[in-house]
């Protein structure tokens, strides 16, 4: 993949800086409702050339994502529904970009241990844990606040024991449009004593604009060389496998659709980042870059995460309509969620996701859009 610092690729979207068309916003009613106690919001923000994003304090969700195509016209890129009761109601949308927390992506047997103790955590896909459990961060009201018109800053106390992890971590979550069309998502985290944390964001994209349409004609290309082999249960065996002659290899552009009948449930499978091409300036690596032969548009996937799962739609049911009177179909959505890689609390020859008191936890992914 060739290397780009985000300068570069700010300089990429200019041409498409001049929306021609108005966004078409949610009305914030449709969220101004109480859940467990608190109010839950709907945020705005946006840059100068007009890409938009809404969010709610339900699950630090990204609700909309505007962005200009190839002829200047905006399109909403992300997966979603117009009502706070049609989240809460759905099976297919459980995630729809969400915070994922205490830990992104699987643990297997639902537990793990760390200075000798063992801690059971919340079981929720057969004996794993998926995405922090039940009440996982997807599922909570945070604490948001408008920080300027295009930036909005989330907070949580996960408790000690909440979901069976140990500690108190303070969570924070900002999220920015910066001037050149990116959404740049930071994650803060300190805890009170020693914990594991793997925080991402599992927003579901369509770059064509119209999300009940499949995304097997995005053309993906991911920079990395090796990926991590998973069980039946998708839990990672420990091996580091090379993508040499694997239908997983998207080392060179290609179609996600090409060879997607080729892999057992299609893709969904975790990346091991080639960390070597990380730009000396802003320590991130361009992990993947995504298009949309239709709309023209490009998503490039910048981060400091070791690893990216790459997530093609596989379980999405047919059944559900999203915005817009959309039906969402199976692999009409793909998600690029960058992370430590699943099951690292077990596997010891993965990069650690244990924090310690003290330490301050950091993790960065930019959702950078161009188009031509």
């Amino acid at each position: 993949m060739k290397k780009l610092t985000i300068a570069a690729l700010c300089l990429l979207s200019l041409a498409a800086c001049t929306p021609k068309q108005k966004v078409q916003l949610i009305d914030k009613q449709n969220f101004a409702k109480e859940v467990d106690g608190k109010n839950v919001e709907l945020f705005t923000i946006k840059n100068d050339a007009g890409m938009t994003a809404q969010i709610t304090n339900l699950g630090a969700r990204i609700v909309s994502l505007w962005v200009p195509d190839n002829k200047g016209v905006m399109q909403d890129v992300v997966m979603g529904f117009e009502t706070l009761e049609e989240y809460q109601k759905s099976a297919d949308g459980v995630y729809f970009g969400a915070l994922i927390g205490r830990y992104g992506n699987r643990i297997g047997g639902a537990s793990f241990t760390l200075n000798d103790s063992t801690y059971q955590v919340d079981r929720n896909e057969g004996r794993n844990s998926l995405h922090g459990g039940k009440k996982g961060y997807f599922n909570v009201v945070l604490d948001g606040k408008q920080v300027s018109d295009s930036v909005v800053e989330f907070s949580y106390l996960s408790q000690d024991g909440e979901a069976g992890f140990p500690g108190n971590l303070q969570v924070k979550v900002v999220y920015t449009i910066t001037k050149c069309n990116a959404i740049k998502l930071e994650y803060f985290a300190e805890t009170d004593k020693p914990t594991i944390c793997n925080l991402t964001n599992h927003s579901f994209f369509n770059l064509s604009g119209d999300a009940s349409t499949s995304i097997n004609d995005h053309v993906l290309t991911i920079n990395a060389d090796q990926y991590t082999p998973v069980d039946f249960t998708l839990i990672p065996t420990g091996e580091l496998a090379s993508l040499d002659g694997s239908p997983l290899d998207f080392r060179t552009a290609t179609a996600i659709g090409a060879r997607i009948d080729s892999v057992r449930g299609g893709y969904d499978h975790n990346y091991v980042l080639n960390a070597k091409d990380s730009c000396s300036k802003c320590g991130l690596v361009l992990g993947a870059s995504v298009t949309s032969p239709v709309s023209g548009i490009t998503m490039d996937v910048l981060t400091n995460e070791p690893g990216i799962q790459f997530y093609a739609g596989n379980f999405i049911s047919g059944k559900e309509t999203g915005k817009y009177g959309k039906l969402y179909g199976r692999r009409c959505a793909l998600c690029l969620e960058t992370q430590h890689f699943p099951d690292s609390p077990n596997k010891a020859n993965f990069p650690s996701t244990v924090l310690n008191p003290g330490e301050k936890y950091y993790s960065v992914c930019v959702y950078k859009f161009s188009a031509k």
